[in-house]
């Protein structure tokens, strides 16, 4: 059961890039360096975009995080003004610096390879092979030998020390044998060279990685995709004249124009003007948004009609495009928790190769004697070529990129890999009803009136209420006073779960909710009263009640309309096999009517926000895994406490930082295509894990020439360092598979 994530003391979160890591081993140190410096609770290191999550209990020092990875023997950036594009610089620069590696690397490995193959016995050839080795050791396959360096300084190991040792020890081997051939002479032994393995390792590798690069590029899509919604340039008023600055310069208070076909650059309120806004990108819905002074503008969104003058409010990370592009990308940089297990294999990795390389050279020699020196050591070399790490590395954050990626262009917010994982494992939903499944546009369709002077008081006190039923009462009100002629409130206080009550000047109390605030101060209500309450609850209407200290002055029937999909939607999670619940505030009746239409068959009414996430308590005591639907103040609670919590993105800002995915749309559709999307990302996790530690158990034992006493097979190292490279390329493509795959 989960704990109140209310309570919790609230963690610091910060990205930065980190240089230098090459596989899941380079991961594991950073992430172990990060986690020893006192007050960091966790570091999650995301191989796919070389990026680290810290979790800070306290505010840490920036200096105190790089001195820690250095020591590790990695480069924590600081001083990153936009880590994203830091991270898109930095991912460019390597896929340049790799294209070109391998491009060079394969030129000069051709002949050494031809040599090799069909001119072995050629003594000039042996020569030639060494001369056209150096560069592409020394040279396009330096930075295999310098990490390898860097890394065994700190006492570490990597998978450029593999590599490194085993085209080293191949090239080494064949360099002596070059220049003292007589040495395996006259011990009768022919003196082989082996330039063309330890070359082509490194270009297939270098290739390879390669390929990984740029497929590692495209699981990022969705951010870039974001982020190209983002205005460079900005108008604002300056000195009674519009002038174009940097986007980053604008600040809150300041005047914005935006022209027709233009991305509206920050969020904000208009001040004049008329046009229609296109905000696909937030809500999904693709009718545009007519909008006037007033009405609320979001970046990212576009300008169809109108010139529009409006007074920026959020800006930068700020602004709801800002969040939504903060929140994928700390959703991309989590783990989920089978990460962890992938984490600790790779921590041990490559020590347990190193040993298993010495092992198979040993036992080469100790059954087969001196007579197999050159099958001892190019089956140890070959173990270090074949061990691939990174494909084990790669297998779950490349899948939760591409997962959290598209659930982004899904209008489908995911704030962490935790939940995108467990999501596919809910079987029971519970909804709010008030905005979740009513479209929360309330409007009063029926109103009694015992008193109807009291209208002006009413009118004060709904002005200072922020509930959605409080403007429909609003729009209601018959205007008989002026505003300035309206008595002031003394008191406002509100009743959570059951309305208002509220002091005017003449010390007399004012109530208005539902009935049992009004129930808690009357003993019995006038028969009158409690007929059309009635009458209207059976309807499907919410009654809102309006009393002072001696009796009741009118009731309302509001109607919120369920929505469009809704019935539909409800009806795909059942055929899914999940279990729908509604929970609502209003009165029993009128919440079996709403459930009734939208095809719920467990309900419940008069429900307080602290009985929400009671009963969602006890559906996970009953083994029930819970997701929470909600967008208001007041499902807070429950949403903290479900196992999966969900928000709407049209409601309380407080709803959406409680929930770990936020659906920006009104579409409830999204609800079950967000456990696809989670169902689809695990089975791509699984895949992933899978063929690494398959690839991992098969070939490791195939180079070590396991297969060598029955058919007299040995794993050429050169194959095997084609098959270490590929095995990267098929984990990410296999990830990438998911952005073609429809929800």
């Amino acid at each position: 059961m989960k704990s109140n994530a209310l309570t919790e003391t609230p963690l610091r979160y910060q990205q930065f890039p980190v240089k230098g890591m090459s596989c899941a081993s380079c991961a594991a140190q950073v992430s172990k360096a990060l986690q020893a410096v006192a007050g960091v609770k966790e570091a999650q290191v995301n191989l796919a975009t070389h990026q680290v999550q810290v979790s800070m209990e306290a505010p840490i020092g920036e200096k105190t995080l790089q001195e820690a990875v250095q020591r590790a023997g990695f480069e924590l950036l600081l001083e990153i003004e936009d880590p994203t594009a830091e991270r898109e610089k930095l991912q460019n620069q390597k896929l340049q610096q790799l294209k070109s590696q391998s491009l060079w690397a394969m030129i000069f490995t051709l002949p050494v390879v031809i040599i090799g193959m069909l001119f072995m016995d050629w003594e000039a050839g042996r020569w030639l092979s060494m001369l056209l080795s150096v560069p592409v050791l020394g040279i396009f396959g330096r930075s295999f030998y310098i990490n390898a360096w860097q890394h065994a300084k700190h006492g570490n190991a990597n998978m450029d020390t593999l590599v490194a040792l085993s085209t080293g020890i191949a090239f080494g081997f064949s360099v002596f044998n070059t220049l003292n051939p007589a040495f395996w002479l006259q011990r009768g032994m022919e003196p082989h060279v082996y330039f063309e393995a330890s070359t082509v390792i490194i270009t297939f590798i270098s290739f390879g990685r390669w390929l990984e690069q740029r497929a590692k590029s495209k699981t990022n899509s969705a951010i870039q995709k974001l982020m190209g919604m983002q205005a460079k340039f900005v108008k604002v008023k300056m000195a009674q004249e519009f002038v174009e600055i940097p986007i980053h310069e604008v600040q809150a208070g300041m005047e914005v124009l935006v022209h027709p076909a233009e991305r509206i650059p920050v969020d904000g309120q208009v001040i004049k003007g008329h046009s229609f806004v296109e905000e696909s990108m937030l809500t999904g819905e693709p009718v545009a948004v007519e909008k006037n002074a007033g009405d609320k503008l979001f970046a990212g969104t576009i300008n169809q009609k109108g010139i529009l003058h409006f007074q920026a409010e959020k800006v930068g990370k700020d602004s709801l495009l800002g969040q939504m592009i903060e929140r994928v990308q700390q959703a991309q940089g989590s783990q989920a928790p089978v990460q962890k297990l992938a984490d600790k294999i790779a921590s041990i990795f490559v020590p347990t190769i190193l040993f298993l390389s010495v092992l198979t050279f040993a036992l080469w020699l100790f059954f087969g004697g001196m007579a197999f020196f050159p099958q001892a050591m190019m089956s140890a070399v070959t173990v270090l070529v074949i061990a691939c790490p990174c494909a084990l590395g790669l297998a779950t954050p490349t899948a939760i990129m591409v997962g959290v990626g598209k659930g982004a262009e899904e209008n489908i917010l995911i704030k962490d890999a935790e939940s995108l994982e467990i999501a596919h494992r809910v079987d029971t939903v519970v909804l709010d009803k008030t905005g979740t499944l009513t479209e929360g546009q309330p409007a009063v369709v029926h109103q009694f009136w015992a008193d109807k002077s009291k209208a002006d008081i009413l009118e004060q006190i709904e002005k200072s209420s922020e509930h959605p039923l409080a403007s429909a009462v609003l729009k209601a009100l018959p205007k008989t006073t002026p505003a300035d002629e309206i008595p002031p409130l003394k008191t406002f206080e509100s009743l959570t779960g059951q309305g208002v009550r509220a002091q005017i000047q003449d010390q007399k109390w004012y109530w208005v909710g539902n009935l049992s605030l009004v129930a808690s101060q009357y003993q019995q209500l006038p028969e009158t009263v409690q007929t059309q309450a009635e009458q209207w609850q059976e309807l499907g209407h919410t009654v809102v009640y309006f009393a002072d200290d001696h009796q009741i002055l009118s009731i309302f029937a509001i109607q919120d309309q369920l929505k469009p999909q809704a019935s539909s939607a409800i009806s795909n999670l059942k055929k899914a096999g999940i279990t729908p619940y509604m929970l609502t505030g209003d009165h029993p009746t009128t919440a079996k009517h709403m459930a009734s239409q939208a095809g719920i068959d467990h309900y419940k009414g008069g429900v307080l926000p602290s009985e929400k996430a009671a009963f969602i308590r006890q559906l996970q005591a009953e083994g029930k895994i819970v997701a929470m639907v909600g967008d208001g103040i007041n499902d807070a609670e429950a949403l903290a406490t479900a196992d999966i919590s969900m928000a709407m993105g049209q409601g309380t800002d407080i709803a959406m930082e409680v929930a770990k995915i936020t659906l920006m749309t009104n579409d409830l559709h999204a609800i079950l295509r967000a456990f696809r999307l989670s169902k689809m990302t695990v089975r791509g996790i699984h895949q992933n894990l899978f063929w690494a530690f398959i690839y991992n158990l098969i070939g490791i034992p195939l180079a070590m020439g396991v297969l060598y006493p029955f058919n007299g097979f040995l794993l050429n190292p050169m194959i095997a360092g084609l098959a270490m490279g590929l095995s990267s390329v098929s984990v990410v493509s296999n990830s990438l598979r998911l952005k073609k795959q429809p929800l």
